[in-house]
């Protein structure tokens, strides 16, 4: 770097706050004294600060950083400071684009810890080489949990996290040969929740059909474990899972022909016991509902008392991947203009198209809504009125209509709800953003916890140790659907300018151009400004973006099927 020219950032990062060692300010006050003894004082004290606190390094998606990357783009320093390579990243891929793209932009990387520094040949080949074995670290470590579980898995154990329908999990202590006492859990049956599950396997037999198999349960009232309606989703996740098999001599046979990695001999499969499987979802963000191939699955015989019959379990795999090849069946409706947007009254489930063989006077095919929990539960749990598609359609686009010929008055309203909703958003930003970093020191807490079971095997700890995963297990999962309900509260409060623009000139065009829109357009337009539409047996409520409910006149004609 040229004297007198030098701009320095000094960027830290450690995965969870200890206050200790190589804490964040630790770290950025020996990146200080670096500068300041190589470069000068005034260029330490000038230098910019980026600092990440509960971000792992295996990733470059954290906030300062990303900062950072922006404000080098811009020129606004000349090299980057960091205490040692891998709180930049332990991965080889994501820190040779890095030292890449600081090149481009003839911006320099330092090192403290390893004394490395891009600005020179040999520095740069030296980053390289101390970068692959951060990765080969981190990826050590990773191997040697996945190892630890695996032992573990082969036991039969249930070895933590949200317990299957049908089970809960139990302590169960045994003696070693020296003596010592050795506790582990297993999953003892439920009887009651493991009877619905056995009905469940049952009526998808009896029915082939996911769908009328929710609509039983939906008809008798059954619950799933937490209390929420059965669906589809959760049914299927019930139906694949080999934790209620019963570990026979058809579960073997089907086991052995799928060239899972058993860790169970013939005799095993006494006809009594179920089965554990591990390592069966795919263990990535987003995508742990994804299911790998069964050679990749590593299977034991458990503890626990199986639910029903290897067969039975067997015919519901290969009916359900029946089902999955046959080909997909588009929707025939294609003419209704609320579909997504109408809900019911009554349930608040959506209201979805049903076409109809007649057709009106005008040529239009006749259609109505309907409540599809009406149409699951078979009328059990919903019963309201069909109501006719094609009068509800007309009517909602005359009504927008007269409001687009003077629309000041929605404007104002438009105006004042996107004030509101963005002080709310920001609100509810700053809770998902808090609660993110909670769930990243949890997933940490667990990962610690797991990598040293392995060395805590057949001692007091290990008991301890899995009651801690059990219940990091369950807050992880209470955290991760309160995150998921806020990133879609966080979604419905977005208004951005660019919408905001797009709603008063598609009002005020309206009237003009809506005869001239096929029924995509039509329904693409409607969608800009009304946010639900809410029948409730006898009157539609219509609401729009940023107004109050507005409601539709009485209609003239046939309004209800």
């Amino acid at each position: 770097m040229e004297a007198g020219k030098e701009r320095f950032a000094i960027y830290s990062r450690k995965s969870k706050f200890t206050g200790k060692g190589e804490s964040i300010g630790n770290q950025i006050e020996l990146c200080r004294q670096y500068i300041s003894a190589h470069y000068g004082a005034c260029f330490a004290d000038s230098a910019c600060v980026y600092e990440d606190e509960g971000f792992s390094g295996g990733n470059l998606e954290r906030p300062q950083f990303k900062v950072m990357m922006q404000e080098a783009k811009k020129k606004k320093f000349t090299a980057v400071v960091c205490y040692r390579l891998d709180r930049i990243s332990r991965n080889i891929g994501d820190f040779a684009n890095l030292i890449e793209e600081l090149n481009e932009l003839h911006i320099s990387f330092i090192s403290i810890k390893e004394q490395f520094d891009t600005s020179s040949p040999m520095g740069r080949a030296m980053m390289y080489i101390a970068s692959v074995f951060s990765q080969l670290e981190r990826e050590t470590i990773a191997e040697r949990i996945r190892d630890n579980m695996l032992e573990l898995s082969k036991s039969g154990r249930w070895l933590g996290g949200n317990t299957p329908t049908g089970y809960s999990s139990e302590s169960v202590s045994s003696v070693t040969i020296d003596g010592k006492v050795k506790k582990a859990f297993k999953l003892k049956k439920i009887p009651e929740e493991a009877n619905l599950v056995k009905v469940i396997y049952e009526k998808f037999l009896e029915t082939g059909s996911l769908t009328q198999t929710e609509t039983y349960l939906l008809q008798n009232g059954h619950r799933t474990k937490y209390g929420r309606l059965f669906s589809r989703f959760a049914i299927k996740g019930i139906l694949t899972n080999p934790v209620y098999m019963i570990a026979d001599q058809d579960a073997y046979e089907y086991l052995r022909e799928k060239k899972v990695d058993l860790f169970a001999e013939r005799e095993a499969f006494d006809g009594n016991h179920g089965v554990i499987s591990y390592n069966r979802t795919l263990q990535k963000a987003g995508k742990t509902h994804e299911m790998k191939d069964m050679e990749e699955w590593i299977v034991a015989v458990g503890k626990h008392e199986g639910v029903v019959p290897g067969s039975m379990w067997v015919n519901v795999q290969v009916l359900l991947d029946q089902n999955k090849s046959k080909s997909y069946r588009k929707p025939r409706s294609n003419v209704a203009l609320l579909s997504g947007i109408l809900f019911c009254g009554g349930c608040g489930g959506y209201m979805r198209p049903k076409l109809s063989g007649r057709y009106n006077a005008d040529g239009e095919q006749i259609y109505s809504y309907l409540c599809t929990m009406k149409e699951k539960s078979r009328m059990k749990c919903c019963g309201m009125k069909n109501v006719n598609g094609n009068i509800l359609d007309q009517m909602v686009l005359e009504e927008i209509k007269k409001i687009s010929v003077d629309c000041s008055e929605f404007q104002r309203q438009l105006y004042r709800s996107k004030k509101a909703v963005e002080e709310s958003r920001q609100e509810v930003e700053w809770d998902i953003s808090r609660l993110k970093e909670e769930l990243k020191n949890v997933e940490g807490e667990i990962t610690g916890l797991v990598a040293s079971l392995g060395k805590a095997g057949g001692t007091g700890a290990e008991e301890y140790i899995i009651q801690q995963v059990d219940g990091l297990h369950k807050r992880k999962g209470e955290m991760e659907q309160r995150l998921w309900g806020l990133s879609l509260d966080a979604g419905n409060r977005e208004l951005s300018d660019l919408e905001f623009q797009l709603i008063k000139h598609t009002l005020s065009s309206f009237q003009n151009v809506i005869g001239l829109m096929d029924v995509r357009q039509r329904r693409a337009a409607v969608r800009t400004f009304v946010d639900k539409v809410i029948w409730d047996g006898e009157n539609v409520h219509l609401y729009l973006f940023g107004s109050k409910e507005f409601n539709l006149p009485e209609p003239q004609g046939d309004y209800s099927k």
